[in-house]
């Protein structure tokens, strides 16, 4: 009863968010990732942070959860030959640092593949590791802007909307499941990979649908919402104050459902809301209409009511509803982990489920810098404790 990537290993240089979400994921599998580190420059997610209303390293919290932690200084030769000698007993080797810095390092895919001829490599990179763009760097916003998701996102009347987390987020699953195609390839063939992700790429794949339209000479615009084919469709408020109520109404007998669940059943027989193409014409009274009913009422109760009336509808949930639930819960998409220090939190699982595996996904919360050295180094390296002293006197280890 094994999780499906049990005796997998990851030498993980990954910083920031995309890159570690992606060998997150695979620690969730079964991979046993080991996350390199320096002293000398932490990675910027570690840092303490005020952000979600928690004054601590949330980011960081949430993406090496799971890992174990080791130091290494890059900068130094007896670092990058103990990184060598960490990649020669892993199966993958992970980087999000821009391109070129790896083999910069003596670490590139060429050198790797010295020391392991089967290793799968995975680099995730603002451009790729190819073409005019690859020397670009960049975070979250800009793949989202340069991908063409951000344009999209937003209000008619407003400007694109920034896509943080969520962009990383979907390139790290993206890199992923591209590493796990490479492991598979490996197992088919012998042969290992180098598996190159390039964030903006991921925003583009995103928009499939627009780019599409616009080959064929359409203008996808912004639409926040609001959808093409449905209305009413999106977020509308309640009583509570920042409590609001997702539905979409698909089908014209969901339309008249609605209105007699407003108390307004006149609405589903008025000319201007008639058919479907008519309340999309007609938005903003039907939007008006909606709000006037939904502003009145107790968020649960109203969805409620108009899930039992066949209306697809569901409070828009904050993050402490989530952590709460009890279905979430029951599945172990949440779960309570362990700290170093014996604290404990929830974390997110992994969002899949495999036949003949029940062991948690999560097992342990966030390494302390440098926690899991004497095992990496000398359990796995089996360096002695000597070699390992002197490594750290001489700042090869730090």
């Amino acid at each position: 009863m094994t999780r499906p990537l049990e005796g997998i290993r990851i030498a993980d240089f990954t910083v920031h968010a995309a890159g570690p979400f992606c060998t997150h994921m695979l620690s969730q599998l079964g991979a046993e990732c080991i996350k390199i580190e320096t002293a000398l420059r932490p990675d910027i997610f570690r840092k303490p942070h005020a952000v979600y209303g928690r004054a601590g390293p949330a980011t960081f919290d949430q993406v090496a959860s799971n890992k174990l932690s080791v130091r290494l200084n890059l900068k130094h030769p007896d670092g990058v030959a103990l990184a060598k000698q960490l990649v020669a007993v892993s199966d993958v080797a992970a980087e999000s640092f821009r391109a070129g810095v790896m083999k910069r390092l003596g670490l590139g895919y060429d050198a790797l593949r010295g020391v392991r001829e089967d290793i799968v490599m995975v680099s995730v990179s603002s451009s790729g590791q190819t073409g005019p763009d690859s020397h670009f760097a960049g975070y979250a916003p800009l793949f989202g802007a340069w991908g063409g998701l951000g344009y999209l996102s937003g209000y008619r009347d407003g400007p694109p909307v920034e896509m943080r987390h969520v962009m990383d987020h979907s390139v790290g699953m993206n890199a992923a499941l591209a590493t796990v195609a490479a492991l598979h390839k490996r197992r088919r063939t012998g042969k290992g990979s180098h598996v190159d992700v390039a964030a903006r790429e991921v925003a583009s794949s995103l928009v499939g649908d627009a780019l599409a339209a616009a080959s064929a000479g359409a203008a996808p615009e912004r639409m926040g919402n609001d959808d093409p084919q449905r209305a009413p469709h999106g977020l509308y408020p309640t009583a509570e104050a920042d409590r609001w109520l997702s539905l979409a109404v698909g089908t014209d007998a969901a339309w008249h459902r609605l209105a007699a669940l407003m108390g307004q059943p006149g609405l589903g027989r008025d000319p201007r809301f008639s058919t479907a193409a008519d309340r999309v014409a007609n938005r903003a009274q039907v939007d008006a209409a909606v709000t006037g009913w939904s502003r009145t009422q107790q968020p649960e109760t109203a969805a409620a009511s108009l899930q039992r009336a066949g209306i697809p509808a569901h409070l828009s949930w904050r993050a402490s509803d989530i952590v709460a639930d009890p279905h979430m819960r029951a599945r172990g998409a949440i779960v309570d982990v362990t700290e170093t220090d014996g604290a404990t939190r929830a974390a997110v699982g992994f969002p899949a489920r495999f036949s003949g595996s029940d062991q948690p996904g999560m097992t342990r919360g966030t390494p302390e810098l440098g926690e899991h050295e004497a095992y990496v180094f000398g359990d796995l390296l089996g360096l002695a404790q000597a070699r390992i002293r002197d490594l750290i006197a001489e700042r090869a280890i730090y």
